[in-house]
């Protein structure tokens, strides 16, 4: 047993020691805190559209006009949802909440295009083939950058109803194009309504309705109305098991490199003299388990942190949600089952190779099967009794991910142990496996293959 500690604290302190690990460590939460702020910061700096709109013919009169009030109706809608969200977080995270809120639907509400001036040039044009000469001159690069347009349109009918044709600057912009197209669908809608007799103001009025639509729910923790701490176990379950599904996978690639460059390097054949095959896959799991516990408490408190200094009462909730929900309980199981699974197949597949190239012979179909839970664990956000994901959670391979995503749900309690045990018997029975590719790959010079790795599975005892 001492051997076992040995070679654990040897694993841990070999990577915690190294400052690559301590920033590989950090990049996680700010790659997370990245990837959640990007659409924001993409949608912020998203150009808005310089637009010209320009009736084609007297019968298009008016269309101009049903764009111009679209793209007013559109900031007022989008000012209100911003408003609104500015105000739920108010009330849910405080004055801090509402302005964080308030600045982010800003950025993502600001208009998607403005109108300017016909410039002279394209409205002196004769219409055809000359005008769109100048209309291309106005959008490409050959105009000084004040004066350059993004989008040209051309309003007209077409018996009778509303067409246009919509010049861009880039072929794959087709924000002007749909924007347009909605606003002459509601003109005409208004057209046809005012022609059958009904009051022009009436349908105004009809058109800006936006009705109030409140949820309910028989499970709501409150009088039945759905509030956010209602929805807060569907998103931490979701996220704790993405979240395992980096911590597993990050500490069994570390065990598979670690196990794969001792092999290389001929330290395995030393470790081997003085202690059994066995006592070395054990403590190597057990001093990556201990690495892989480190960044998870450093993720979490880093979380805890930077949620407790923003969103006070939302960290309650949270706190809330993992300790009487049980939620955390789970994720420790889960979190034991995954990393037993994965560590112990990683490193079996690491005892065979020498260089990374040899380990992509089993890695690359692994791998492949690990990217299913990532397409799946959010389906089951909004319907987590599918019958795909009941069964890709049943399955040991896919059950710490998928499960605690599903978790919150309430799943009926004979899935849920029945796929725990499954999962830990499974676990032992890859712990078995492995730990025989492990003894035959770290004592012999094969080349890894399917057909040596199920070879040393069958010999590996002798």
């Amino acid at each position: 047993m001492s051997r076992i500690f040995l070679i654990a604290r040897r694993e841990y302190a070999a990577y915690a020691k190294t400052v690559g690990f301590w920033l590989s460590l950090l990049a996680f939460p700010l790659f997370a805190v990245l990837g959640a702020s990007l659409p924001v910061l993409m949608k912020s700096n998203e150009q808005v559209r310089e637009v010209v709109l320009i009736e084609e013919g007297a019968e298009a009169q008016g269309l101009a006009a049903a764009v111009r009030e679209a793209l007013r109706e559109d900031a007022e809608r989008r000012a209100a949802l911003a408003a609104e969200a500015a105000r739920k977080a108010q009330e849910t995270a405080g004055a801090a909440g509402g302005g964080v809120a308030g600045n982010a639907l800003a950025a993502l509400t600001k208009p998607r295009m403005r109108l300017v001036a016909t410039p002279p040039a394209i409205s002196e044009a004769v219409p055809g083939k000359p005008q769109d000469e100048v209309v291309r001159h106005y959008l490409g690069d050959d105009v000084a950058k004040a004066d350059r347009l993004d989008a040209v349109v051309f309003l007209t009918r077409e018996n009778g109803v509303p067409a246009a044709r919509v010049w861009s600057a880039r072929a794959t912009d087709d924000t002007v194009q749909g924007f347009v197209r909605s606003a002459l669908k509601a003109a005409n809608r208004k057209a046809v309504l005012e022609r059958a007799g009904i009051d022009p103001a009436i349908v105004s009025a009809t058109e800006r309705f936006q009705p109030e639509v409140v949820a309910f729910s028989p499970q709501s923790s409150g009088a039945g109305k759905v509030e956010f701490r209602d929805k807060l176990p569907q998103i931490i379950g979701l996220a704790g098991g993405f979240l395992l599904w980096s911590l597993v996978l990050t500490g069994a690639s570390i065990l598979l490199n670690s196990v794969m460059e001792e092999k290389s390097n001929k330290i395995l054949e030393v470790l081997l003299s003085s202690a059994s095959a066995t006592e070395i896959l054990t403590g190597k799991v057990l001093g990556v388990a201990m690495l892989t516990l480190t960044m998870l408490l450093a993720w979490g408190g880093i979380g805890a942190a930077g949620l407790l200094s923003t969103f006070p009462a939302e960290a309650a909730m949270v706190g809330d949600v993992l300790l009487n929900d049980g939620l955390l309980g789970y994720f420790a199981a889960f979190m034991v089952g995954g990393y037993l699974m994965y560590a112990v197949l990683f490193a079996a597949i690491g005892a065979f190779c020498e260089t990374p190239r040899d380990a992509q012979t089993l890695m690359g179909p692994i791998m492949m099967v690990l990217i299913i839970p990532i397409l799946t664990m959010q389906m089951a956000f909004n319907t987590p009794d599918a019958p795909l994901i009941r069964i890709l959670s049943m399955i040991p391979f896919f059950t710490p991910f998928v499960m605690m995503a599903r978790l919150p749900s309430n799943p009926p309690m004979i899935e849920l142990i029945g796929s725990i045990a499954g999962m830990f018997v499974f676990a032992l029975f890859m712990v078995w496996v492995a730990g025989r590719a492990f003894r035959a790959g770290a004592l012999s010079d094969v080349k890894l293959s399917w057909k040596s790795f199920a070879g040393a599975i069958r010999g590996g005892a002798k």
